[in-house]
């Protein structure tokens, strides 16, 4: 994306705030025209009043010096309260959308973003461009329409030295187009470098039991000085492609100075202006070189903010879900059917899923079985359309579920995978997770009972309200499971899938959820997929899956009658 795109899409998160930039604007243009009467009172005083003496009280010109300034300075002050108010409201429209887009994004970004990169790109970068240009609006503003006043001030004093002055210009303009290539190139490798970073950190933030495990410290102290020393070579190199414009606008500007000195000198000598004059000329032309170097220094800011905006506006831009549905199913069965279903995920050498068939009819339990890699979890995936098959096609009640609104289809699936993710709130916040109809504190309680967890809630002394930390950290590994656990029975789905839902679990727990797992048979469709085979006898239908493919169905009795496969694996895990 071209910086252009870029601003113009700021500019649509900007143009609501009109009201508020029009203040801004009216405000910072009032504070300029008030910056070229100081000097012109002071040419007055030095050409009347120091000679012939005032015409009103002395104490009138310190009490306009104070007026003037006061007034100045509160029209500063709002308009710099009237930008921040608009670039506030900016960030809150754009970080809305940021997470609109990452809620609605393709499955497949989640394999090339990290959570720490993403929270980087919704909560830091817009707050980081919005002040970057929202900074540079108020600078360009406040210091821009000062700069207009005075420079129009000098033209009404003397319009020969004012055109001498603006000789520089051209040389100016240069140093800025030559600064602006530069930023833009070394200005998005300090960008990037940034986020090599953060992903670092973020690795590491997550995974701080593998590296102690592994004593691997020192391995990713290194890998953080590499990346470190890459984002602060990045970064240097931008602060000397924005600095050396500093000094060079300087010596520009000085050569100025010194001409317009000269010419003077010379007017001086033959008595064309005052002394007031040439003070007054001086004076505002003072006052305009610090407003001239904060313009002329705008870029590095503008661009820096304009590359961390398009690194937001990447996550926008990211592919969303494809949901084509445009039926929905208001009651379901639970009747499931596979219907030669190949899907390959993307760079794989071979198909997750290849020709599967698979019929699970309602209130039917069916335990999937097999070795890593047989496409146990891509069933699942698949199901919910977190996977889109290449070919053949998965039916939900006789309904192609890609005819199914994305989500309708999810609202009658509740899962409990192996891979377990809780919210930081309460123990009753995430059993009832995102109902629409609020938290029925005694269903709550009921699920809690069914997955085992009710007697730990009532040892806290906040009971079901006290709150379980990041991700869970204030519970154990089997307490974590049995609240998602208790999280899938508080939805009520028609189909329920327990992808090794009691993988963390003691014998004792495991026995319990088992237990509440049996009592939904036949009420519910059920998925249960299990590498202990212990937990998957009573299944109604147990198919065992290798290479994407069914190469064994039966119950329990059936299949170790076979003497296949599965029967191998039972001896297996019963002789371990």
């Amino acid at each position: 994306m071209e910086f252009q795109d870029t601003a113009r899409r700021l500019w649509a998160y900007a143009k609501p705030q009109w009201r508020m930039l029009a203040a801004t604007m009216a405000c910072f243009m009032g504070s300029a025209a008030i910056e070229p009467l100081i000097p012109e009172l002071f040419k007055r005083l030095l050409d009347s009043g120091f000679k012939a003496g005032l015409s009103y009280p002395i104490w009138v010109v310190p009490a306009v010096i104070i007026g003037l300034f006061m007034v100045r300075g509160i029209l500063s002050f709002a308009g710099t309260y009237t930008m921040n108010s608009a670039t506030s409201s900016m960030v809150l429209m754009l970080r809305r959308d940021l997470m609109r887009g990452l809620l609605k994004a393709d499955a497949r970004l989640f394999t090339s973003i990290s959570p720490g990169l993403a929270v980087t790109k919704i909560i830091n970068d817009p707050q980081m461009a919005a002040n970057g240009l929202g900074g540079s609006a108020v600078a360009a503003l406040k210091d821009g329409t000062t700069l207009i006043c005075l420079i129009g001030y000098l033209f009404y004093l003397n319009w020969q030295l004012t055109l001498l002055s603006l000789v520089v210009m051209p040389l100016l303009a240069l140093t800025v187009k030559f600064a602006q290539k530069r930023l833009a190139k070394v200005g998005g490798a300090s960008y990037e470098a940034q986020q090599a970073l953060v992903g670092t950190v973020d690795d590491n933030a997550r995974a701080w039991r593998v590296v102690r495990t592994f004593d691997a410290a020192e391995f990713e102290l290194d890998r953080f000085d590499q990346q470190a020393n890459h984002h602060r070579r990045m970064t240097m190199k931008t602060v000397v492609a924005s600095n050396l414009v500093s000094p060079i606008t300087q010596v520009i500007a000085a050569i100025g100075v010194a001409l317009i000195v000269t010419l003077a000198l010379i007017q001086a000598q033959t008595n064309a202006k005052t002394v007031g004059d040439f003070t007054a000329f001086i004076m505002a032309m003072l006052l305009a070189i610090r407003p001239m170097r904060t313009v002329t220094d705008l870029y590095q800011p503008i661009y820096n903010s304009l590359i961390t905006a398009r690194g937001a506006f990447e996550l926008i831009n990211a592919p969303t879900e494809p949901d084509t549905g445009t039926q929905e199913l208001p009651h379901c069965q639970g009747d499931i059917r596979f219907d030669q279903v190949t899907l390959q995920y993307e760079g794989a050498a071979n198909p997750a899923l290849a020709g599967l068939n698979l019929h699970i009819q309602p209130g039917q339990t069916v335990a999937l079985v097999g070795s890593s890699g047989a496409g146990k979890s891509t069933v699942v995936s698949a199901l919910l359309r977190f996977a889109n098959p290449n070919e053949g096609q998965i039916l939900l009640d006789g309904t192609p579920i890609h005819d199914l609104k994305l989500k309708n289809l999810r609202r009658h699936f509740a899962v409990v995978s192996q891979d377990i993710v809780l919210f930081d709130g309460s123990i009753a916040a995430n059993v009832a997770y995102a109902s629409p109809s609020g938290i029925d504190r005694d269903k709550v309680e009921r699920c809690l009972k069914a997955a085992n967890l009710w007697n730990h809630v009532l040892n806290l002394p906040e009971g079901m309200d006290a709150n379980i930390g990041t991700n869970g950290g204030k519970l154990s590994g089997g307490q974590r499971q049995r609240l998602a656990i208790a999280r899938a029975l508080y939805r009520d789905a028609a189909v329920w899938i327990f992808d090794e839902a009691t993988s963390a679990l003691d014998s004792e727990s495991e026995s319990i959820v088992q237990q509440s797992i049996e009592e939904l048979r036949h009420a519910k469709t059920l998925i249960l997929i299990a590498h202990r085979l212990s937990t998957i006898r009573n299944a109604d239908v147990i198919c065992v899956m290798a290479d994407g493919r069914i190469v064994e169905q039966g119950n329990h009795e059936t299949l170790m009658a076979r003497n296949g496969l599965y029967a191998n694996m039972v001896r297996l895990q019963s002789a371990s």
